[in-house]
């Protein structure tokens, strides 16, 4: 066992690793942070995505101990000040994008990274970047126009696929 120190949706965080538990378990079962989903244990379908520091990563493929002094956003770390949804969350409420849910954090945190890095993507790009999370209920279009309203663009011409 080895201790692990982190930052976590901006509070400190700390507990006994083996090294082998991924930052994916870590969150959840340790700090009860469990909006982080597993949804595949192989890095395919997105649901586990976090920042460290500020890089959206898959919490399935990285190790507890590779976030030792690290900086950790997740979902439940997204929210306004005052609890209300930021505004790619409020964006997918508002868009439609999200169904049964379980694909959700992952996408909304993926959506937080692409726009950090490009705030006014076109459809393609945002098609593009979520190439990395699987959704198995919306068929991403509703997704897709949640990231765009959520970039301050019309989304009107978002066509149906």
């Amino acid at each position: 066992m080895a201790k692990v120190s982190m930052t976590v949706n901006g509070k400190d965080a700390s507990g006994e690793v083996e090294g082998r538990t991924l930052l994916s378990s870590f969150l959840r079962e340790q700090l009860g942070l469990t909006g982080t989903h597993v949804g595949c244990d192989t890095s395919q379908c997105g649901a586990c995505v976090v920042h460290v520091d500020g890089k959206a990563v898959k919490a399935c493929t990285m190790l507890a101990l590779e976030a030792e002094g690290a900086e950790v956003a997740t979902i439940e770390g997204q929210a306004n000040a005052d609890g209300s949804l930021n505004t790619i969350q409020q964006a997918f409420q508002d868009h439609h994008g999200l169904q049964c849910g379980f694909c959700t954090p992952g996408m909304v945190m993926s959506a937080a990274a692409l726009l950090k890095d490009n705030p006014k993507p076109s459809e393609q790009e945002i098609r593009d970047y979520l190439e990395g999370n699987l959704c198995r209920c919306t068929g991403y279009h509703n997704i897709v126009k949640a990231i765009m309203a959520a970039s301050g663009q019309d989304v009107s011409s978002i066509a149906a696929e």
